[in-house]
């Protein structure tokens, strides 16, 4: 077995997080040590969530006007290279910690993901290329939902509508970044866009439809197309998978896509059952 990472991507409702923890289940069954993480997880090892970049000029200015908070922040930032990070939703969501309203929209407006396309890519790809070099010293197989190909399409189309040959770069330099741990990428895959996303609404909190739509349409590729509501967001989602199935047909890496259009647990866990096991247990190494 030489795969070390298995990739559930998918659009939003797609079932990626109930497919991850099918894979966990599954592999473990197998013998191996899977760790799962999803969308979200504040302590995934290749991703950033609710994580704030300042360059060393920037941080120094943070602390002299925020001097109240300056030990603080001190204490829980990460130096890497002329580059600190600060885990601000770690800090509200676990320690507690209330930011004042000014220095809690600094944070956000330095979140690696409110940055510019080019400055996300690059944060984003060393921090994958550091995972795979640690990871490759593990006997254990990672499992990621979501933020291979999602990632980068939603900073790329919804956030800035780049090309999609820029966004392509994008993938394909995380795929170079983490070849040695022979990542498998799964698809699952949602025909009908429409009823996906009027599925998650319908089973999400009105604050995460309102904020979602709100995201999809307010800026990128819905805004510069007029995008507006359901039907807006719908639109950008079609687009966005589009996308997505073309940057999977281009990559290098082993992948599969997986239909759930019709939301069928007994054989979608089948399906991705037998997938793991030609793929991931029994999986040579492509020697690239």
């Amino acid at each position: 077995m030489s795969c070390k990472l298995v990739l559930i991507e998918g659009l939003p409702g797609a079932g990626k997080s109930t497919y991850a923890g099918w894979a966990h289940e599954i592999l473990a069954e197998s013998g191996l040590e899977p760790k799962l993480f999803l969308e979200g997880n504040l302590e995934h090892p290749a991703d950033y969530d609710g994580v704030s970049c300042f360059s060393d000029q920037e941080y120094r200015r943070l602390l002299s006007e925020n001097s109240t908070y300056a030990s603080l922040l001190e204490q829980n930032s990460i130096c890497r290279g002329d580059q600190y990070f600060i885990p601000y939703r770690r800090l509200r969501e676990v320690e507690g910690i209330y930011f004042p309203d000014e220095l809690a929209h600094r944070l956000f407006q330095n979140d690696v993901y409110e940055l510019s396309f080019e400055q996300n890519a690059e944060l984003i790809v060393q921090r994958w290329s550091q995972f795979a070099e640690e990871a490759a010293r593990q006997q254990a197989i990672y499992i990621f939902e979501c933020c291979f190909i999602q990632n980068p399409l939603t900073v790329g189309l919804v956030k800035h509508n780049v090309p999609k040959e820029a966004i392509l770069r994008y993938v394909r330099r995380l795929e170079q970044a983490v070849r040695r741990l022979d990542p498998v990428i799964i698809y699952i895959d949602q025909e009908n866009v429409d009823r996906t996303f009027r599925k998650a609404v319908k089973e999400r909190p009105d604050s995460w439809s309102e904020g979602f739509i709100g995201y999809y349409t307010g800026q990128g590729y819905g805004r510069s197309r007029g995008l507006t509501g359901v039907e807006g967001t719908v639109e950008v989602l079609r687009h966005k998978r589009e996308l997505a199935l073309e940057i999977v047909d281009a990559l290098q890496s082993s992948k599969l896509i997986l239909n759930n259009t019709a939301y069928d647990p007994v054989s979608g866990k089948r399906e991705l059952g037998k997938a793991l096991e030609c793929l991931v247990v029994t999986h040579p190494s492509p020697g690239y």
